[in-house]
């Protein structure tokens, strides 16, 4: 099967710069751009892969926020946009950039985390089943 390719707007969104910023990592050579059929720049998905993967451990966020050890390996840290709280149980709402991350936890963990609009924190995710999906244009 083919690697996906990306046009430099997709790349862009995908590591969340702007497309003027692929355009100028493709000048300095830290990413490769190739001609599609139809004259539109286009970018390997496994050159994209490797370069988010290296962005990732460059991140000033992940370097400010280090978090303690875990054995969960999907760990995203957003902002807390919402918080809903009833007798028992909280619902957490974390934006991660444009990803929404929901938790339902209990009222007394929400708590003790002192959760609130405007709170940094990590979503760590450990489940035996995660559903990976393929968006409608790259099928």
């Amino acid at each position: 099967m083919a690697a996906t390719r990306f046009t430099v707007i997709e790349a862009a969104a995908l590591l969340g710069v702007s497309d003027d910023t692929v355009r100028r990592w493709a000048e300095a050579r830290r990413l490769t751009l190739v001609s599609g059929a139809n004259g539109r720049s286009l970018v390997d998905g496994l050159e994209l892969a490797g370069l988010a993967q290296e962005l990732a451990t460059e991140s000033a966020l992940a370097a400010a926020f280090p978090t303690s050890k875990a054995s969960a390996r999907n760990r995203i840290t957003g902002i807390v946009t919402r918080v809903v709280k009833d007798g028992v149980m909280a619902q957490v709402e974390l934006q991660a950039g444009p990803f929404r991350i929901v938790s339902l936890m209990s009222r007394e963990a929400a708590d003790e985390l002192q959760l609130e609009p405007g709170t940094l924190a990590t979503a760590s995710v450990k489940a035996t089943t995660v559903v990976i999906e393929l968006p409608e244009a790259h099928k």
